[in-house]
């Protein structure tokens, strides 16, 4: 479960369908994104990763360090 993108959309007043339509996907696409039954294109996690201003390995819980590099 890629629960920061879940945590990150909740914390910016977001809906799964407007994400959905940012990221040009539907919201059962968007939904299987962060429930981790669908594995999230590098397209589109750095489309996230912009939106949120926090690192790609951040999304993916590699780091606790949301900073972004350069």
């Amino acid at each position: 479960m890629y629960q920061r993108i879940r945590d990150l959309r909740e914390d910016h007043d977001l809906k799964q369908k407007q994400l959905a339509e940012y990221l040009h996907c539907s919201q059962q696409v968007y939904s299987n994104y962060e429930l981790g039954q669908r594995d999230i294109p590098t397209q589109v996690l750095i489309k996230l990763s912009k939106l949120y201003t926090v690192s790609v390995d951040y999304l993916l819980g590699l780091t606790n360090n949301p900073a972004r590099l350069g």
